[in-house]
């Protein structure tokens, strides 16, 4: 009887693990999104010569691993698409503007 209450117990534990590891990722990504934002920035305002195509693309990969989780509960995916629709509106803010600058789009 004692095994079945540690048994459940220890995926208890897990199950707080990895909510705990899943709010970490999502504040990560939160990071990169705004981290990116800042080199689109300064990409646009001059001081480098080629806009961070592949931080865009690393961030898009790992959006779309997060998206297939299944075990995200109902907080966690309204955070998680709260930032993705922030990326998807930044996205396009910096698609208009490589257009309107001539740049080619990836």
């Amino acid at each position: 009887m004692a095994m079945i209450g540690n048994k459940l117990y220890r995926g208890v534990q897990s199950k707080k693990e990895e909510a705990i590891e899943i709010d970490m990722s999502l504040k990560r990504l939160e990071d990169d999104i705004r981290k990116l934002k800042i080199d689109f920035d300064i990409y646009f305002n001059g001081a480098t010569k080629r806009p961070p195509f592949e931080s865009r693309a690393r961030l898009e990969a790992q959006i779309k691993r997060m998206a297939d989780d299944r075990n995200l509960t109902f907080a966690q995916r309204y955070y998680f698409n709260t930032l993705v629709s922030r990326f998807t509106s930044y996205r396009e803010l910096w698609r208009r503007c490589l257009k309107a600058k001539g740049e080619e789009l990836l």
